[in-house]
């Protein structure tokens, strides 16, 4: 691999190249590097250039983040030998995981048999329990960073417009995006699932393009330089082609990373929303996981099927925010924005047919698409104006049910529960 210069973002090159989640317990993060045949993935930061500094060849660097510095995989002796260097900044770097949640002894509901069906949370999220058929996203992009999907489904084939796998030794494999896990196809299905010519099931946004970016491995986990990359490049996609795009991340991990953060600043910059997972470790108060507890991510706690107190109730699985940050109506870090179903949610699976899973991992998707489904709707909104109305249709669709739910802005549900309003594309 050619040694890239801390220029890389600036250069263009993408134009040319063309949670059982560790949210199941807020401390159980992996901050191991998952050491796979002998190496570990660092992040290499340094005044002088190391990748010639220790051997005739050059290093294979994985990816250059420029004034951020670089990642690889090193072994054992080079990973000591670089830790012993006064210049040198080394991190080793975390793996993140899905944010599906399965409840102890809970056996998982076998796959199911749908007649162009629309799902408890479609129906709630459309605020119709008799709603026959979902529209709307034409012309938005949604980015679901996963564990791939598996884009030949009859629900999916038609919305799928890039496959990529980010997860390989190239930094991105165009055109592969293979899903063995089923979790990446599940959350795809629920943002934008077409009916399958009338013998499938819909999700929020049926009419949106679907960018399916492998970021994690088949065990449902990546590392996060992969992750930062996708984003980076979903944001350079997005400004190349001149579309509007969504980032939708059903996964995280307990501990913050630098390279998310900083990839996330700039999706933002380039015009992209981005929507992350809460958590599945509630109702532990302060338990949101990242990058979903980012101050510039749109974070999602997740509903159940459940009425209490007039209202649906948040599941007790789903992270809470930080009991001081409630009722103030403003997003700072480790704070719930949104909610939306996210138990017992049908969607697609990645064996050509349909499933029930749970988490925050399901409730995500149903706000990324409604995003795509308000966005379409006002095509000269920017990504601001688009999540200035989530939280207007939240606040205006209140949750009171669950452990820490209250009137107002409240540490279980954030500003509520946003849903579709009449005349939504």
């Amino acid at each position: 691999m050619k040694k890239r210069t801390g220029k890389w973002w600036g250069m263009g090159f993408l134009s040319t190249a063309l949670l059982m989640s560790v949210f199941t317990s807020v401390g159980a993060a992996s901050n191991d590097s998952t050491k796979e045949f002998g190496t570990t993935r660092v992040l290499i930061q340094s005044d002088s250039d190391v990748r010639t500094g220790y051997f005739a060849e050059p290093l294979e660097v994985r990816h250059d983040f420029g004034e951020e510095g670089f990642t690889l995989d090193v072994n054992s002796d080079l990973l000591n030998q670089l830790k012993s260097d006064p210049n040198v900044n080394i991190t080793v770097l975390q793996k993140l995981k899905i944010a599906e949640y399965k409840e102890e002894n809970q056996a998982s509901e076998p796959n199911f048999s749908p007649l162009a069906i629309i799902p408890w949370g479609i129906k709630a999220i459309y605020k119709n329990p008799s709603l026959s058929t979902a529209t709307g996203g034409a012309d938005i992009r949604v980015a679901v960073l996963d564990t791939g999907v598996y884009t030949q489904h009859q629900d999916l084939t038609s919305n799928a417009e890039q496959c990529n796998d980010f997860t390989q030794a190239s930094p991105v494999v165009t055109g592969a995006c293979n899903d063995a896990h089923g979790h990446g196809t599940h959350v795809a299905g629920t943002v934008l699932a077409n009916g399958g010519g009338g013998a499938g099931i819909y999700g929020v946004a049926p009419d949106a393009k679907l960018w399916a970016y492998k970021v994690l491995d088949d065990s449902g986990s990546g590392y996060e330089d992969d992750i930062a990359y996708a984003i980076r490049y979903a944001a350079d996609q997005s400004s190349q082609l001149g579309v509007k795009t969504i980032v939708s991340m059903s996964l995280g991990s307990s501990r913050k990373s630098t390279l998310i953060d900083s990839a996330i600043h700039y999706a933002n910059q380039n015009g992209v929303l981005v929507v992350a997972a809460a958590g599945n470790s509630g109702p532990t108060v302060n338990s949101i996981g990242y990058p979903g507890a980012l101050v510039n991510t749109v974070a999602v706690a997740a509903l159940e099927n459940v009425q209490q107190n007039g209202t649906y109730r948040v599941a007790n699985f789903s992270s809470r925010g930080i009991n001081g940050q409630a009722g103030d109506y403003l997003i700072q870090e480790r704070d719930v924005e949104v909610s939306a179903p996210g138990r017992a949610v049908e969607s697609t699976w990645n064996n050509g047919g349909y499933h029930s899973i749970s988490g925050t991992s399901m409730a995500t998707p149903h706000i990324s698409g409604l995003a795509a489904k308000i966005w379409a709707t006002n095509p000269s909104w920017s990504y601001q104006d688009v999540r200035v109305e989530l939280q207007k249709r939240a606040k205006a669709n209140d949750i009171k049910g669950g452990t820490n739910a209250a009137a107002g802005d409240d540490i279980a549900s954030g500003f509520g529960f946003p849903t579709v309003q009449p005349g939504d594309q």
